[in-house]
C-alpha cells in the first residue's frame, strides 16, 4: 500500500523519484521470460500482448494501441476465376473462431455467396466452405453472424435485387450449429428469408446494401442499418422473433455505413462498441451508452498502403469482455471487385531501449496475441512496455540480450 503524500510539500527532484518508484511498482508483476527460437530470421516475436478487458476510457479518449497484421492481406480468396473476398465476421466458437465472410472465394460465376472458415487463433485458417448460396437473387453478402446464449446462431445478410426494383435488402438465417443454414449445408437463398421492418416510412423504397449488423441482448435482437435511398443515419429497429423488426430511430446522424455493433458489459455498466465505413480509406467507431444513442464517430484507422486503399467492410474480434481488434475486406482498385481480407490489432505496446541509444519497436502484429521487434543482430537492453493506449506503463524488464529468431512471452 502507498500512503497518501502532501505533493505540494515535496521537492521537484522527490517528486520525479516518488513518480518513478510508482511507474516501477505498476508493473512489478509483469515479466518476460524467453521462450524459444521461434521468431522470424530479422526479428523478435513477443507473444502475451493482447488486449485486456473492454476499457471504456481508452475507446472514448482514443488512445488506441494499433497494429496491422503483418501478413498484409491476412487471407485471400482460393484460386479460381473470380476471386474477391470481402465482408468479414468472426464468431468466438469454443477453442476458436468461426470466421463467415461475402466473396467470390474462387468461384466460376461473380455472384455473392457467404462461405466460412475456421482459425484457432488467426495464424491459420481451415475448413473452407460455402453456407449459403445465392439462390435467386444475383448476390447474397455482407453477413453479420452472431451466437446465442442457448448456442444457437442467427445471421442477417444483404440480398440483391429485392424483387424487379433492382433494390438490396436483409434476410436473414437460423443455424443450430454455425455450419447448417435452414437445415442445409450450404443452405440456398430464397425470398422466404427477407427480413421486414415495420414503422419505417422509407421501406417501400429502402436501399439497404451492406448495413445490417445484428445484436442480441435480454431476449431482444436488435439490427442497425442504413438506407442508401435516404442515406445520412444509422437506424435501429428491434424484434423478438428476428424476422420481423420494428423501427426504433435514429441510432447515429452520420452517412457511414454500419457493419457491426457489439455490448460490453463494464462494472455494471453496458457500452456499445459500432463499427463503420464508406467504402474509402478509412474504418470509425462509434460509442453508446444505452445501444440506441451513439456518440459523433472517431477514427479508428486508415488504410496503411496501397493494397488496401478501398476498405468495404469492419468486423471486430471480440473474446467475451475482450475486443482483440478488427477484421476488414479491403482493396486496391476502387472498382471494390479485387477485395482481400486483412486486420489491426489492439495490443500492449512492446519497446526495447537498447543500451547503443536505440529503441526497436513492435509496429507489425501476429495475429491478435504478437508482435514483432524488427532485429537483424543481437543487441543488448531491456523490453519496456506499455499497456493497451500506448502511454501507461506496464513493466522494465531487467536487461537482457536479444537475439534474432527468438520468442520472448509477456507474463503476468
Amino acid at each position: 500500500m502507498v500512503r497518501a503524500f502532501d505533493l505540494p510539500a515535496v521537492s521537484g527532484l522527490w517528486l520525479l523519484v516518488l513518480l518513478a518508484l510508482l511507474a516501477a511498482s505498476a508493473g512489478a508483476d509483469w515479466s518476460m521470460r524467453l521462450v524459444d527460437r521461434s521468431g522470424g530470421p530479422a526479428s523478435v516475436t513477443v507473444s502475451g500482448v493482447a488486449a485486456g478487458p473492454f476499457d471504456p476510457a481508452l475507446w472514448t479518449a482514443g488512445t488506441l494501441n494499433l497494429r496491422f497484421d503483418a501478413r498484409h492481406p491476412l487471407l485471400e480468396p482460393r484460386e479460381g476465376p473470380m476471386r474477391n473476398i470481402y465482408a468479414p465476421m468472426a464468431v468466438r466458437e469454443g477453442r476458436g473462431w468461426r470466421l463467415y465472410y461475402g466473396a467470390w472465394d474462387g468461384v466460376e460465376t461473380g455472384n455473392d455467396r457467404i462461405y466460412t472458415a475456421w482459425t484457432k487463433d488467426f495464424l491459420e485458417f481451415s475448413d473452407r466452405q460455402t453456407v449459403i448460396e445465392h439462390g435467386p437473387f444475383i448476390h447474397v453478402c455482407n453477413c453479420c453472424a452472431i451466437k446465442l446464449p442457448s448456442g444457437e446462431y442467427r445471421m442477417v445478410a444483404t440480398a440483391y435485387p429485392h424483387e424487379a426494383d433492382g433494390l438490396n435488402r436483409p434476410v436473414g438465417f437460423s443455424s443450430p450449429d454455425g455450419l447448417h443454414w435452414e437445415g442445409e449445408l450450404p443452405h440456398t437463398a430464397a425470398y422466404g428469408d427477407l427480413l421486414a421492418i415495420d414503422g419505417y416510412e422509407g421501406w417501400p423504397t429502402a436501399d439497404i446494401n451492406g448495413m445490417n449488423a445484428l445484436l442480441h441482448e435480454e431476449g431482444t435482437y436488435r439490427l442497425y442499418f442504413g438506407d442508401f435511398a435516404n442515406f445520412g443515419n444509422v437506424y435501429r429497429c428491434s424484434g423478438a422473433d428476428f424476422r420481423r423488426f420494428r423501427f426504433d430511430g435514429v441510432a447515429l446522424p452520420e452517412a457511414l455505413a454500419v457493419n457491426d455493433v457489439r455490448r460490453f458489459d463494464v462494472e455494471g455498466e453496458s457500452w456499445f462498441l459500432m463499427g463503420l465505413h464508406m467504402n474509402r480509406e478509412f474504418l470509425r467507431y462509434a460509442l453508446s451508452r444505452d445501444g440506441m444513442a451513439f456518440e459523433p464517430s472517431q477514427l479508428f484507422t486508415e488504410s496503411r498502403d496501397s493494397a488496401d486503399a478501398y476498405i468495404v467492410a469492419i468486423g471486430w474480434v471480440v473474446d467475451g469482455n475482450r475486443l482483440l481488434g478488427a477484421l476488414y475486406g479491403a482493396g486496391a482498385v476502387p472498382g471494390l471487385n479485387e477485395n482481400r481480407l486483412f486486420a489491426k490489432w489492439l495490443q500492449k505496446r512492446v519497446l526495447f531501449e537498447c543500451e547503443d541509444g536505440r529503441v526497436v519497436e513492435g509496429m507489425e502484429a501476429i495475429g491478435p496475441d504478437a508482435v514483432l521487434l524488427p532485429l537483424d543482430r543481437p543487441v543488448r537492453g531491456r523490453f519496456v512496455v506499455y499497456a493497451e493506449d500506448g502511454l501507461t506503463l506496464l513493466a522494465r524488464t531487467p536487461r537482457t540480450t536479444l537475439q534474432p529468431g527468438q520468442h520472448w512471452a509477456l507474463t503476468y
